[in-house]
């Protein structure tokens, strides 16, 4: 079993969910939790630059997170730059149903479209 944690950061334009760890079936039951907690957060970004591993408990949970976010009509965007899990949401069909992006720069301009920040003031 690997410590795992969950930080969660609002700004004026979005919410940022980052899990830290693996997402199992001995930390799912904090992940869903904080995924439920912002079910109402009109655009969320999912930061899993700091998981290394996912189970079939953590993509459901995820799914599940995101049904009940879009359920209160949200917009959520999956940050994820490592390969296995990258591989994992492919195979499984989980880009079809969110934007999965590489970097955080990019999942924030995927997220936010013309309220993304600017680097060019």
């Amino acid at each position: 079993m690997s410590d795992f944690e969950v930080e969660s950061e609002e700004f004026e334009t979005h919410s940022v969910l980052r899990p830290r760890g693996d997402i199992d079936a001995y930390s799912v039951g904090q992940f869903r939790e904080a995924l439920s907690g912002l079910a109402e957060i009109p655009r969320l970004l999912i930061d899993l630059s700091e998981v290394p591993f996912m189970d079939s408990a953590g993509l459901g949970a995820l799914i599940g997170g995101i049904r009940r976010n879009r359920d209160h009509e949200g917009e959520i965007v999956v940050v994820c730059d490592k390969p296995a899990l990258t591989r994992l949401l492919h195979t499984t069909g989980f880009d079809r149903i969110v934007p999965v992006i590489e970097t955080l720069d990019e999942g924030l301009s995927t997220l936010l479209g013309d309220d993304a920040p600017s680097n060019d003031d």
